[in-house]
């Protein structure tokens, strides 16, 4: 189904006039430098397609005939490629590559031949042809771009004298090549499209998955005899037939390009996204989900909107066309799919809606509205580095925000480890826990009252009453000690959060001396012992356990998170105490 989907997007990118996606048979591809020749194939100049500076010139892109996939052996591409194949140029001066050099530009030339024979007559093609065949590139080696070019092994082409356009671009030699890979002989039916297609043995190569090989990879790949069956070898092994190949890898190709705007990354998971026909939502779901480029300030206002009609319930009524999203990850030469989303955007949008009503917590006011995926995952990685996210959690927290499934529970494991491990409640780890257990509790049926969006006075758990205990002994503790660098989270948060017992006897012994420490200086601790009281008295008549499940201290987490936020919010009435 992701094949057919991702066919369907490329013939819908053809049959769009303003879209400018390759033809059947071609593909995009940066080329560097353009070789000028005349009419008759004399060479003329060398154009440089790079725009920027120094390192970082990038090259046009041009519609040229598709490449060939390289490993070892020599295989020309049509009409563009490298100095060896098309200047016949060695790599070094040793017998071996030279061997090389000759039999790639024979089969460069050969090529073309065969591809253009049959009494075709194109000026282009002919130019091209003569060029070649007189084989005398002196005057092209003298040029002041062929050191760069050679060393950098940078690709070449051709453009006639007078023209715009490539000799591959023109209409005639167009034309041609379609006609000319148009499939023959021995046809059956493609496992994707159902229509009676020339199976293809080796899928185009899928490029711009983060972690993968830079030359690309691939989803459907057979490589070794285990993977084989009845004698067949790689591609063959899942029919899949020349023209939906084709369409499927130039669309994936297209949506996975450097400056997309339906593409954006969730872990390690390049996630891709389209629609059935032109929607907008295609342009505005990576502001939802994704994480605005650098430089670029978020844009909450869609995402206010989204949850503005959600609550009212109004949609458009062409939310009901069908939207796709895809995650890839890297594995090795291959592609491995990370998730996929097949529904409606109606659906999707609510499902959205729900993933930021789970996640919304109270919050400073410098911190960010919404919260994007890659913020919530970077968050539970160590030093807080994109590299270090685990493996997988990005496309198994994206699966559960797309089809509304409870959030991994490795993702809680992890939020919760690095507020021990940091001694930190961040908004980003507190709006992860939250998320975790509202969610849980829903699907499960869970009927018992659980965390909230701001401080709970109400709840009794256990592990959210530690917490706030902890934040009030953290407070009474700054107040009899003004200036501190250290706070007794610095030390203790650990081991509070899993060894409750022992480290809150050790805490409240320490809060006394705190307290009486604030009586003898003439402060007023009135508010903070009554305070206290209240929040001790929420313990339950067991007392406090010897350790706390991992649900019980993600709890604990929010109710020092929340009973922290509330300290400074002026309005209420215990904290203004403070200030008398």
């Amino acid at each position: 189904m992701i094949l057919k989907a991702l066919a369907d997007y490329y013939d819908r990118m053809r049959n769009d006039p303003d879209c400018d996606v390759a033809p059947p048979g071609f593909e995009k591809k940066p080329i560097p430098f353009l070789i000028l020749i005349s009419k008759n194939g004399r060479f003329v100049n060398l154009r440089d397609t790079r725009t920027g500076e120094g390192r970082k010139r990038i090259a046009r892109e041009f519609k040229v005939p598709q490449g060939e996939k390289k490993a070892s052996g020599i295989k020309a591409n049509l009409l563009w490629d490298n100095p060896q194949y098309v200047l016949c140029m060695a790599k070094s001066d040793s017998e071996k590559d030279k061997k090389r050099a000759q039999d790639a530009f024979v089969e460069f030339k050969r090529r073309i031949e065969e591809t253009f024979n049959g009494g075709f007559i194109d000026e282009g093609i002919s130019a091209v042809k003569n060029f070649l065949s007189k084989k005398d590139f002196s005057t092209l080696f003298q040029h002041e771009a062929w050191q760069e070019i050679q060393e950098n092994n940078l690709n070449l082409t051709f453009m006639l004298e007078g023209e715009d356009g490539l000799v591959s671009q023109r209409k005639n030699v167009i034309d041609r090549i379609i006609e000319y890979m148009k499939p023959s002989g021995n046809l059956q039916a493609c496992a994707v499209s159902g229509k009676m297609e020339a199976p293809t043995a080796l899928h185009t190569a899928i490029k711009g998955v983060w972690g993968a090989q830079s030359s690309g990879a691939n989803i459907v790949s057979f490589n070794l005899n285990a993977f084989r069956s009845f004698g067949k070898k790689q591609g063959l092994n899942a029919p899949v037939g020349q023209q939906t190949v084709f369409a499927y890898t130039t669309a994936l190709n297209t949506l996975l390009a450097k400056g997309s705007r339906q593409r954006m990354q969730v872990g390690d998971a390049s996630t891709v996204f389209w629609a059935k026909g032109n929607h907008p939502f295609e342009q505005d779901f990576s502001c939802f989900l994704g994480e605005p480029a650098k430089g670029e300030e978020p844009d909450y206002g869609k995402i206010r909107s989204l949850l503005n009609a959600l609550k009212t319930g109004v949609l458009p009524e062409e939310d009901s066309m069908p939207f796709y999203v895809l995650g890839l990850g890297p594995n090795a030469s291959r592609i491995v799919i990370r998730f996929w989303y097949e529904g409606c955007v109606r659906d999707l949008k609510r499902k959205i809606g729900r993933h930021f009503e789970d996640i919304e917590i109270v919050r400073a006011p410098h911190d960010r509205e919404f919260l994007s995926l890659f913020q919530l995952l970077v968050s539970t990685a160590t030093e807080g580095k994109a590299d270090n996210i685990p493996p997988n959690l990005g496309g198994e927290v994206a699966r559960a925000v797309l089809t509304g499934t409870g959030y991994p529970r490795t993702l809680l494991a992890n939020a919760v480890r690095r507020c021990k491990a940091e001694q930190k409640v961040t908004y980003a780890r507190a709006a992860i826990i939250k998320g975790f257990l509202t969610r849980d509790s829903r699907l499960r049926g869970i009927t018992t009252k659980e965390v909230q969006m701001a401080l709970d006075k109400t709840n009794e758990n256990t592990g959210y009453v530690l917490g706030r205990l902890f934040a009030v002994l953290e407070r009474i503790q700054e107040q009899a000690q003004t200036g501190l660098n250290k706070t007794i989270r610095d030390t203790y948060f650990g081991a509070a959060t899993s060894n409750p017992m022992v480290t809150f006897k050790r805490l409240q012994d320490l809060a006394i001396h705190h307290l009486a420490k604030m009586r003898n200086t003439g402060k007023n601790t009135v508010w903070l012992d009554k305070l206290m009281q209240e929040v001790v008295d929420k313990i339950s008549a067991s007392g406090i356990p010897a350790t706390l499940a991992l649900e019980d201290q993600g709890r604990f987490a929010i109710g020092y998170y929340h009973q922290r936020q509330n300290f400074f919010n002026k309005k209420d009435d215990e904290t203004r105490g403070e200030e008398k």
